[in-house]
């Protein structure tokens, strides 16, 4: 199963080819604060990312996204000075635990009052 998995799935890891192909053309130029690690390809015309972990593209820090879509060609480096009103990335919790839900939403464990109706339903007399 671990060869047929390497080979095949894509979501928990990098495939065999993929390591394959970051290894013979691949050149690590850093990492994130998550573990990620970013690659230019040897001739500089592709980037990519290996993640660690789950692939997921929101785990990306805004510095290194801008650096993957070419909107900047320096690398973000990692003691980069933040202002007092930038918050560190955090990766989109949507459809986990740790999803957002504001009082009033339809969940198990919602202990807050329903919105009150902002209209008056008909009633047949």
């Amino acid at each position: 199963m671990g060869l047929a998995r390497s080979l095949f799935t894509w979501w928990d890891e990098p495939t065999l080819a993929v390591r394959l192909l970051t290894r013979l053309r691949g050149e690590c130029v850093g990492s994130d604060d998550w573990g990620n690690r970013y690659f230019v390809e040897r001739k500089g015309t592709r980037r990519w990312v290996l993640y660690k972990g789950q692939v997921e593209a929101s785990k990306i820090p805004p510095e290194w996204n801008a650096w993957l879509q070419r909107t900047t060609d320096l690398l973000p480096v990692s003691t980069e000075v933040r202002h007092s009103w930038q918050r560190k990335h955090v990766a989109n919790a949507t459809g986990t635990p740790e999803a957002y839900r504001p009082p009033g939403t339809l969940t198990e464990n919602s202990s807050a009052e329903p919105a009150p109706a902002k209209y008056k339903p008909w009633q047949p007399e």
